[in-house]
């Protein structure tokens, strides 16, 4: 962890490199497999033909409410943060709306660093603790994502396969990490005694302890029941936010959908975010969509454009909020070296 936050030398960059070619053979590799599957016999005229006729009203309807998802986002993100120090609604909107952009255009969910470091520069807060609230909100994300996939399943007479087959191992998964927020916190003495038993020199030892106090002080956010409820909640609020969006989206398109479809399309994006991608998700939103909706009656031609449509309306969002936060943020230097006190 602190590797990630302060500023890597000549050496660990050139010891990463490998690992980075990895992620990018992989995500490259990953998408290709999902295009080819996804865009067998598209109709690209007629695709061109759908997007053409866009309800630009309902267009914009659909990027405000998801502005509106933006914004909760950050005031769920800030109720973990505050657990520590007042945090302001702005900087964490800003920060959130700079992570997501970074997240558009960087791989390996690289703007979680870049919001992380926003925040922590405006607000004091160490940087290890803001990462670990942004790390374990995702993680909320996927268990909510799971909770939600789970009981729209039990709706629907039609379940597409991909989905209801990997239903159990994500829910494994999601209650496993929510049993670690849980429980990890709790063994601080014996993680605490397990880092002092390392063969490791003192400074580095401290260090650690240092840093794994910082997690444990992030988890503990959930810990509290008024906050946890405040989180969940506001939860609740995004994922409709999504839904919503996704049905004025497709009806932009002339197409129609119910709530459970729309909840189970971005249950899909969300969890296939997860793996290896290229910046935009691509091939693995294409995936989704055709795997998602073609069980429920839309032709892989009418998925593709929406899918195409709902990756432009992210970019252009993201992209607008993302530069203003980026503008509003010109003094920031992210080569600071954080001091001890903020590790």
């Amino acid at each position: 962890m602190i590797d990630v936050l302060n500023e890597p030398d000549k050496t660990e960059t050139a010891q990463k490199r490998p690992m980075h070619l990895v992620y990018w053979a992989v995500a490259f590799a990953l998408a290709g497999v999902l295009l080819y599957y996804s865009l067998r016999g598209i109709d690209w005229p007629q695709v061109w033909q759908i997007l053409s006729r866009a309800d630009l009203m309902f267009v914009s309807l659909a990027l405000l409410i998801s502005t509106v998802a933006l914004f909760f986002r950050a005031f769920r993100w800030r109720i973990l943060l505050q657990s520590q120090a007042p945090v302001k609604l702005g900087t964490a909107f800003w920060a959130t709306s700079a992570g997501y952009f970074g997240n558009n255009f960087l791989p390996a969910r690289a703007g979680e660093i870049v919001r992380t470091m926003m925040v922590s520069s405006a607000s004091g807060l160490g940087r290890t603790f803001v990462l670990t609230t942004a790390l374990t909100e995702r993680l909320a994300d996927a268990i909510t994502l799971v909770i939600i996939s789970s009981v729209v399943l039990l709706t629907l007479s039609v379940k597409p396969g991909w989905i209801d087959h990997a239903a159990k191992p994500f829910a494994i998964l999601g209650f496993g990490g929510a049993f670690a927020i849980l429980i990890v916190p709790k063994l601080e003495k014996l993680w605490h005694a397990i880092i002092m038993r390392l063969p490791l020199p003192h400074g580095i030892q401290q260090k650690l302890i240092k840093v794994l106090e910082q997690i444990h002080v992030g988890l503990r956010t959930f810990h509290d029941g008024k906050r946890l409820s405040g989180f969940i909640g506001v939860t609740m609020i995004i994922w409709f936010c999504d839904a919503l969006a996704t049905l004025v989206g497709m009806h932009a398109l002339g197409m129609s959908t119910t709530i459970p479809v729309a909840l189970l399309l971005i249950t899909g994006l969300g969890l296939g975010s997860a793996m290896p991608s290229t910046p935009g998700y691509v091939g693995i939103y294409q995936f989704v969509a055709v795997s998602v909706l073609v069980p429920f009656g839309f032709s892989r031609t009418n998925a593709i454009a929406y899918i195409l449509l709902a990756q432009a309306m992210q970019y252009v969002y993201i992209t607008f909020w993302g530069l203003i936060a980026i503008a509003k943020s010109r003094g920031f230097s992210f080569r600071t070296q954080p001091s001890p006190a903020r590790l």
